[in-house]
């Protein structure tokens, strides 16, 4: 590994940590996660793998083209450093690939006619938790000190962490907007509720059922025909408009 100053090292680490921001992005930020740790490791180029809330795995970030293309290749082929560090939990490091074809018969030859000779991948995860996978290419034997290894694994888990704190942090907004929304359709259909009811002089029970069987009858949604009723009731005249009573019959 080159070497690193303890403060540029706590730079990159406060660096892949930060995603609690208000602009985040996240092709940016895996963008950087692979460009400090083809930094820190001095590898030519560097790949990652994320999965998505089924399991699937992604090209998500590579340096380059070609390890963009080599990361297509281990999802297609379904073998690779970066697969095996995704399914086992644990880092695949100081591989030659000129050696690896028994292993990986697909994407071995291909990285090694690339001018790849050497090839690392750590998991990203947390605890049991794996979410994806960094893979880092070498034009040279490359090998890493397991020092080296476990800063990179420390990086990798970073960036981990900031993606779930990430994805909390959206689902807990989403989630907000998902209730504030239910309470507004909620005030907006009760007051339909009370409007229709003066219309058609009944309870509010009657009247949410007429808004109720409306609304299925027309494949509507209640809040959505709620609003009509207020905000544009001539749009559904069948609804807003008191029905007229029938005739008596005379004797």
């Amino acid at each position: 590994m080159p070497t690193v100053s303890r403060e540029r090292l706590a730079e990159v680490f406060v660096e892949v940590a930060d995603t609690l921001v208000d602009d985040f992005d996240l092709v940016e930020f895996l963008r950087t996660v692979c460009t400090r740790a083809a930094e820190l490791t001095g590898v030519a180029a560097v790949g990652l793998l994320l999965s998505d809330p089924s399991g699937r795995l992604h090209v998500m970030a590579a340096s380059d083209e070609q390890a963009q293309m080599l990361e297509l290749l281990q999802l297609q082929s379904r073998q690779g450093p970066c697969l095996d560090a995704f399914g086992t939990g644990t880092a695949v490091v100081n591989v030659d690939l000129r050696r690896a074809t028994p292993r990986w018969p697909s994407f071995a030859p291909h990285a090694t006619r690339l001018g790849y000779r050497s090839v690392h991948a750590v998991p990203l995860r947390l605890r049991s938790r794996v979410i994806g996978a960094l893979n880092l290419f070498g034009t040279g034997p490359g090998r890493l000190h397991p020092d080296d290894v476990t800063v990179l694994q420390a990086l990798a888990d970073i960036a981990t962490i900031g993606l779930l704190q990430e994805r909390t942090l959206h689902r807990a907004e989403t989630l907000t907007r998902q209730l504030q929304a239910a309470l507004t359709s909620r005030v907006v259909i009760e007051q339909a509720k009370g409007a229709l009811a003066r219309t058609h002089d009944v309870d509010v029970d009657a009247a949410f059922a007429l808004l109720r069987t409306y609304a299925r009858n027309h494949h509507r949604r209640i809040d959505e025909v709620a609003r009509a009723v207020l905000t544009h009731p001539d749009s559904i005249p069948e609804l807003t408009r008191r029905r007229r009573d029938p005739p008596r019959r005379r004797r």
